[in-house]
């Protein structure tokens, strides 16, 4: 199989992936098998798979240093908008299904309790990651400034997992996995901002008469590097 196939071959499967949840949602929407709170049922698990797919999009760089396998990257900014898509869903499902669009309500909930207002902040960390996540927002962006905006996605997944701590109140095996989970992903950044941290301060200050010297020497028409 060529790389390109390859590469077609695991955007298929992690599309297929990803929508199966939305799929069985659906259809258990259509057959009545919701249970006796529909609304509930949806809100939890788009919100769930939601912070999934927020964790596997962490995880991919971590697991493509581990293993090698450098096609992992292709499919980071795919599962990250799936990811975005369910946590839009969640919040949709509470704005127009729970509180009847009703702003005021909305608003005040946001206000008055903590677990929403982790939530909807994680949510509003989203948007300017979805936004930017196509090749023309990195070329606009410049490739360090879109990862520096995209380092957003850890402080996204602290956010949904502690709304997720909060919103359970008798079962916390589960939001504890997820807390683990997010610890070993950001265990596994410290080596790189260190090794990051170490190249910034081992790089010598430039002196401003430095710049305007080199432009002086540079010939007419050619651009300093």
């Amino acid at each position: 199989m060529s790389p390109a196939a390859r590469v077609r071959a695991l955007k298929l499967t992690t599309f297929a992936a990803a929508g199966a949840p939305l799929v069985a949602l659906t259809a258990a929407a259509l057959g009545g098998g919701l249970g006796a709170n529909p609304v509930e049922t949806i809100t939890h698990e788009t919100g769930e798979w939601g912070l999934r797919l927020l964790l596997a999009t962490l995880a991919v760089t971590p697991l493509r240093r581990l293993t090698g396998w450098q096609l992992l990257g292709r499919v980071r900014r795919m599962l990250g908008l799936w990811s975005f898509f369910y946590v839009g869903v969640h919040f949709a499902t509470y704005a127009v299904l729970d509180a009847g669009l009703d702003l005021g309500f909305i608003v005040e909930d946001i206000v008055k309790r903590p677990y929403i207002t982790v939530g909807f902040a994680t949510l509003v960390m989203l948007v300017p990651l979805a936004v930017t996540s196509t090749d023309g927002a990195v070329r606009r962006l410049g490739g360090r400034r879109w990862r520096a905006l995209h380092r957003l996605a850890y402080l996204a997944g602290v956010g949904g997992v502690v709304h997720f701590l909060w919103l359970v109140k008798a079962d916390l095996l589960e939001p504890l996995v997820y807390l683990v989970v997010l610890t070993g992903l950001l265990a596994a950044r410290i080596p790189a901002v260190s090794s990051a941290l170490g190249r910034w301060r081992a790089t010598p200050a430039r002196r401003p008469d430095q710049g305007r010297a080199r432009a002086t020497l540079a010939p007419r028409g050619s651009e300093g590097v």
